[in-house]
C-alpha cells in the first residue's frame, strides 16, 4: 500500500471509533431506544406553546416559599393593636377637690406599669377590669375614659403603650443589626424594619427576604421588594424576617463557556439568561439549535389533559437560530435544579475529521518526500 494513503486510513479509523467530544449531540440525546425514552417527553419551546407551558405546575423541587408573598401593600393591621403582654402607662387627671385618686396638691395620678392580662383587659382602681385587647391606643383611651367617668365624672385619661412580645418582630441575619424590634405603629413595613436593622448585607448574592408568619413561610427577593412598592407589606406582631442568600441553582453542562452549578443571580432566570450566565455557547463546538433543558416532575404532576407534562421527565429544546426561538427563550423560565445542556454541533465533528484528513495528507507528503 502506498505510504500516502496510510495517514488518511488512520484518520478514517479514528472517525469509525468516534471522536472525543466534550458534549453529546442533540440527536444522541433525543434518539435513544424506546426503553430509554419511554418516560421522557420532548417539548420544543416556541411562541405557540409558551402560554400552555406557563400553566404547567412547578416541579416539586422548585416549590418553595420564595415565589409566595402576601399582597396588599402597607396598610393598618388590627393585630398590631394592643395585645396581651403589652404594658400601658395611664395618667388620670382630676381637678375635683374630693377626688378619689388625686390630692389637693397633685391633680393627677400616674399608673406606669399596667400590664394587659391574658384575657386582654387591664385593671384600674375603683374602675375594675376594662377590656382593651385588639384596640388602637386611641380606642383604648376612650374605653378607659368611659370607665373612669363612672366614678370620676370630670376626669381625663391619657395612655401610652409599651408594646410587649406580641407586638414585636424579629429580624434574623443578613443585616447590620439583627434583633427584636417593637412595632412603632400599625403601618410598620418590611423595608422599614430592614432599614432600622442597618440594611441588607452587601455580601449576599441575590438576597431573599423570608417572612415567617403563623406557621407559614413566604419569600421574595430584595430587588423585587425594592422595585414593587405594593409588596412592602405591613408587619404583624410575632412576625419573623430572615434575610439570606437565594439557594436556587441550575446545572450547566456541554459546549458552553462554563460547566458548573450556577446560582440564581436574579428573581427570575429565563433560558436566554441561563445561556448568558454560562458564558454563552462555544462558537467552535456548540449547536445553537440544540440547547436542551432537562427537568424532572413528580409522578403526581403528570397529566394527560395538556395542563402539565405527560411524562415525569421532560426535555425542553430551544433553537437560538430563529427570532421565534430567541424570543421564546427569553420568556421560558428556568426552574430550580434544571440541567441546561449545550449540545455539540455535528459540524464540529466534521471539521475535526477534515482537519485530521488534511493533516494526514500533509504527513503523507512528508513521507513521500523521504
Amino acid at each position: 500500500m502506498p505510504k500516502r494513503f496510510l495517514p488518511a486510513l488512520l484518520a478514517l479509523a479514528l472517525v469509525g471509533c468516534g471522536l472525543p467530544r466534550g458534549a453529546p449531540m442533540q440527536r444522541e440525546i433525543l434518539s435513544k431506544s424506546d426503553s430509554e425514552t419511554r418516560n421522557i417527553q420532548v417539548v420544543a419551546v416556541s411562541r405557540s406553546n409558551l402560554t400552555k407551558l406557563a400553566a404547567w405546575p412547578r416541579p416539586d423541587q422548585d416549590k418553595r416559599a420564595f415565589n409566595d408573598w402576601p399582597g396588599g401593600g402597607v396598610r393598618a393591621h388590627a393585630s398590631s393593636a394592643i395585645a396581651p403582654g403589652d404594658v400601658l402607662a395611664v395618667t388620670i387627671w382630676d381637678n375635683e377637690e374630693n377626688s378619689l385618686l388625686a390630692t389637693t396638691t397633685q391633680k393627677s395620678v400616674q399608673l406606669t406599669e399596667v400590664t394587659v392580662s391574658n384575657d386582654g383587659s387591664v385593671f384600674l382602681p375603683y374602675v375594675g377590669k376594662v377590656s382593651v385587647r385588639g384596640q388602637s391606643p386611641d380606642q383604648a383611651r376612650e374605653r378607659l375614659q368611659e370607665g373612669v367617668e363612672k366614678v370620676l365624672p370630670n376626669a381625663q385619661v391619657q395612655i401610652w403603650v409599651k408594646q410587649g412580645r406580641m407586638n414585636t418582630v424579629d429580624l434574623v441575619g443578613g443585616v447590620g443589626k439583627p434583633g427584636s424590634y417593637p412595632l412603632p405603629d400599625r403601618n410598620y413595613s418590611v423595608l422599614s424594619l430592614i432599614s432600622q436593622g442597618g440594611g441588607v448585607n452587601p455580601s449576599l448574592e441575590n438576597p431573599i427576604v423570608k417572612l415567617v408568619r403563623g406557621g407559614r413561610s413566604y419569600g421574595i427577593s430584595v430587588s423585587r421588594l425594592f422595585d414593587e412598592p405594593t409588596r412592602d407589606i405591613s408587619l404583624v406582631g410575632g412576625d419573623k424576617i430572615i434575610i439570606e442568600d437565594d439557594s436556587r441553582y441550575f446545572l450547566a453542562l456541554g459546549a458552553s463557556g462554563k460547566q458548573s452549578t450556577m446560582p440564581f443571580t436574579q428573581d427570575k432566570v429565563s433560558a436566554l439568561d441561563a445561556v448568558t450566565m454560562i458564558g454563552g455557547l462555544s462558537p467552535s463546538r456548540a449547536d445553537p439549535r440544540g440547547v436542551l433543558i432537562l427537568r424532572e416532575y413528580a409522578g403526581k404532576q403528570v397529566r394527560l389533559d395538556g395542563l402539565g407534562p405527560d411524562r415525569p421527565r421532560v426535555v425542553f429544546t430551544v433553537d437560538l437560530t430563529t427570532a421565534d426561538g430567541l424570543f421564546s427563550a427569553r420568556n421560558f423560565p428556568i426552574a430550580h435544579g434544571d440541567l441546561v445542556l449545550a449540545t455539540e454541533s455535528p459540524v464540529s465533528s466534521a471539521r475535526t475529521v477534515f482537519g485530521l484528513i488534511g493533516q494526514s495528507f500533509g504527513l503523507a507528503g512528508q513521507l513521500n518526500g523521504n
